[in-house]
């Protein structure tokens, strides 16, 4: 690992090295610069390239090609400001670049050099040195500690270790958070998180990152910003904005706190017509090449054979505490449709399924033009009551997606709160990363999740209509339809992610309590992350699978990625169908998972669109499965499964695939391009079931359930790039009031390490 950088001594000093014979070539939209350098800076340096046309100019930031040594990771973006950030370069190079206007001219390539000193006191964070996007290493989580950064070094222009240009700003705090705050410990670490939350999002979303050394006793003290509009005077704010973001507000290269807040006040917002548009959309503005999505902190393993892991450790956490908001969007939706008499019966009507549209009453809010101006305060504190407890990592955030969630006014330890709403899903995210130090996890609702200034909640989950009528016209008779979330969440894309959702019919006997659920299908949840309103699941397709047929995706799935790497486009969907004795696979192309017809099935032998009955015995892996997470680890070059059994024994078991050789993802150095990995599930076979961690039972004594694994928690020491370390989470009962300070139900998480 490459020692972290003090960040005061980053200074970039502009070395007079302009490109010779630089060329640029273009055909159908994509363009190729070509040029070489000569410089009494010998071998690669940081290189900034700007391209013009008629109408605009063009700042590009890439990793080349370099033809001696093959293609590196790659990323570009385009704004329409004349900004400066670097790109990584070499002596004699051709930069390949994406949707490049015809008629454009190479107006300058230039060499910079970077003088660097090492850190002193290196060994609080392990730091990743890596251009353009990069994925983090995790940063260990400490108190904050006072620093003598500024106001000494107000407006030094200096590079972040994923070689990034920033600068300097003290004294001054912004509007427009991106949530979650973050606790890290150091000014580099926030840079840090800042340029990595842009890696996630593929894209510059964060444009500055603020921290508070002051904020000590582990208090948040990283905050990451969108724009640096509505600025004000926070006087021990250390601040880093991102160097074209500063020279497109045209911040003085050094002033007092008060001569720049003057400066700032005068930036327009960013809106897409602004001169910081660009810190906004590009996001979504340029598409990432083919073959450089993957993630360049993956770590992988060396040999042809396999790595067989073996737990080396365990930290137990303790119960998530809930941070609901403050806020609410105070949004009149439209009525709720009414049933007639003879819909209002007992027992499964799947037409109130797949009759209706999705109800306006349900699902999360998100915070955007029209909903901004209506956001208002929640009259006190919701308390909580959830089950389940399922999530994964989405956009930069950890996510956690909740099945039956019920809502109390404020509750203490010496009274309860009172009952206000109930709703089958929910969804929190995790604030503080809490766990990277070994602590329980705090979980904070977003603001479009309330649907009243009480605390009522919308439902993560859309409902159609129908389902919604019913379930208010049959409240309290013990009748209703659910979507519970059973299973991690499927990444899809860079930014999207999805679940296989079961529609459950709940049937319960109001004098003797007892229930029968009833699975009537599922349905496929597209989940987005990083708004401020909080996580949002659309419904795309009212139900995908039915009733008599497999639980498809219920129990979850994985994502093969194609030849573009982690985050890309390509590649496919696998599902596990959970039957008595073990799971079935089905796939599907990722850009057709709402096409029931472009599923196909794994007989034992072939995959077939023929769709298997319950009955089936093609088992990929068998055992008696409750829960179940399979995830590639690179570190161990071979597939893991982690999972509960029907047992209750509150024990989270292990087993991974005998291959016959080490499996190497398509995407990674030395993967076959044809290749997919996901399919070397179906040749081998697993190894021995060992103990992963024996969980304690919840406070009732009962045991635990809707185990799973957060997977990319733990940055680049996480089992899935490279490292050892896995965040578990489960639900324990608790056998309390639902309306009590320890609810029903408590949701644990724990840190297991797999050498």
């Amino acid at each position: 690992m490459v020692s972290s950088m003090h960040v005061q001594a980053s200074n970039v000093v502009p070395v007079n090295a302009a490109a010779t014979n630089a060329e640029l070539s273009n055909e159908n939209g994509t363009a190729s610069v070509t040029f070489s350098l000569e410089s009494n800076h010998p071998g690669p340096k940081p290189l900034e390239l700007i391209l013009q046309d008629r109408h605009q100019t063009l700042h590009y930031d890439a990793h080349p090609v370099n033809p001696h040594h093959g293609p590196h990771h790659k990323h570009t973006k385009l704004s329409t400001s004349t900004n400066n950030d670097a790109i990584a370069g070499a002596e004699s190079t051709a930069i390949p670049i994406a949707n490049v206007p015809h008629g454009t001219r190479v107006a300058r390539v230039a060499r910079q050099v970077q003088t660097v000193a090492n850190d002193p006191n290196d060994g609080a964070y392990r730091s990743w040195v890596l251009g353009g996007f990069s994925n983090p290493t995790s940063v260990a989580a400490a108190s904050s500690q006072p620093s003598s950064l500024c106001p000494a070094n107000n407006g030094t222009v200096f590079r972040s270790s994923s070689g990034i240009t920033y600068q300097t700003i003290c004294g001054i705090d912004y509007g427009d958070d991106i949530r979650p705050f973050l606790l890290v410990g150091s000014f580099e670490a926030c840079i840090q998180k800042c340029d990595a939350h842009n890696y996630d999002t593929h894209g510059v979303t964060c444009v500055a990152a603020l921290f508070a050394p002051n904020r000590l006793s582990g208090k948040d003290d990283c905050y990451l910003k969108s724009s640096i509009t509505h600025p004000s005077i926070g006087p021990t704010v250390e601040g880093a904005i991102r160097y074209s973001v500063a020279q497109s507000a045209h911040l003085p290269a050094s002033a007092t706190s008060s001569s720049l807040l003057a400066s700032l006040s005068t930036v327009p917002h960013a809106t897409s017509h602004s001169s910081l548009s660009y810190s906004q959309t590009s996001s979504t503005s340029s598409p990432i090449a083919s073959a450089t999505v993957s993630p360049p902190g993956v770590t992988y393993g060396q040999g042809s054979s396999f790595v067989a892991p073996k737990v080396a450790g365990s930290k137990l956490h303790g119960p998530s505490e809930n941070r609901p908001t403050s806020q609410y969007i105070q949004y009149d939706h439209a009525e709720g449709i009414s049933l007639s008499q003879s819909l209002l019966r007992v027992g499964v009507n799947g037409d109130l399924t797949t009759g209706y549209d999705i109800s306006p009453q349900t699902g999360v809010l998100d915070v955007n033009i029209y909903t901004q101006n209506a956001l208002a305060p929640l009259r006190n504190t919701p308390h909580l009551s959830r089950d389940g407890g399922r999530g994964g990592y989405l956009n930069g955030q950890h996510i956690f997606m909740f099945c039956d969630t019920g809502s109390y006014s404020t509750t203490t330890l010496a009274s309860n709160g009172d009952f206000l709403d109930f709703v089958s899903s929910s969804v929190a995210v995790d604030v503080g990363m809490n766990a990277l130090s070994g602590n329980p996890i705090h979980l904070q609702d977003g603001v479009g999740e309330w649907s009243d200034n009480v605390g009522r909640q919308r439902g993560f989950a859309p409902l159609t209509q129908g389902e919604q009528a019913y379930n208010i016209a049959m409240q309290g008779q013990g009748q209703r339809y659910a979507l519970w979330i059973e299973s991690s969440l499927i990444p899809l894309d860079a930014a999207t992610g999805i679940v296989y959702a079961p529609i459950v019919y709940d049937n319960v006997n109001t004098v003797t309590r007892a229930a029968v659920f009833t699975y009537t299908g599922s349905t496929l949840l597209r989940i987005t992350a990083g708004g401020r309103g909080g996580p949002v699941a659309q419904r795309p397709i009212r139900k995908l699978f039915d009733q008599d047929e497999p639980e498809w995706g219920v129990a979850g799935g994985l994502r093969s990625w194609g030849p573009s790497g982690i985050g890309g486009s390509d590649g496919k969907v696998y599902l596990f169908g959970g039957v008595p004795g073990g799971m079935l696979m089905a796939r599907v192309v990722a850009d057709s998972i709402e096409n029931r017809d472009a599923y196909q099935y794994w007989t034992g032998d072939s995959w077939t669109t023929i769709m298997p009955s319950v009955t089936s015995k093609a088992y990929f892996i068998e055992g008696p499965i409750m829960d179940i997470d399979i995830f590639y680890s690179p570190r161990h070059m071979t597939f893991i499964a982690v999972y509960l059994t029907i047992y209750a024994d509150s024990t989270f078991y292990y087993r991974f695939l005998n291959a016959s050789h080490a499996i190497v993802p398509s995407y990674a150095p030395g993967g076959d391009k044809n290749s997919d990995c996901a399919e070397n599930l179906l040749k081998y076979g697993w190894s021995d079931e060992q103990v992963l961690y024996k969980a304690k039972p919840g406070l009732a004594g009962s045991f635990i359930y809707s185990g799973g694994v957060h997977t990319r928690y733990f940055g680049s020491d996480d089992i899935v790039n490279g490292g050892t370390r896995m965040l578990l989470s489960w639900t324990a009962p608790t056998g309390q009031n639902p309306a009590s300070a320890v609810s029903e139900y408590q949701i644990v998480t724990a840190e297991v390490n797999l050498a």
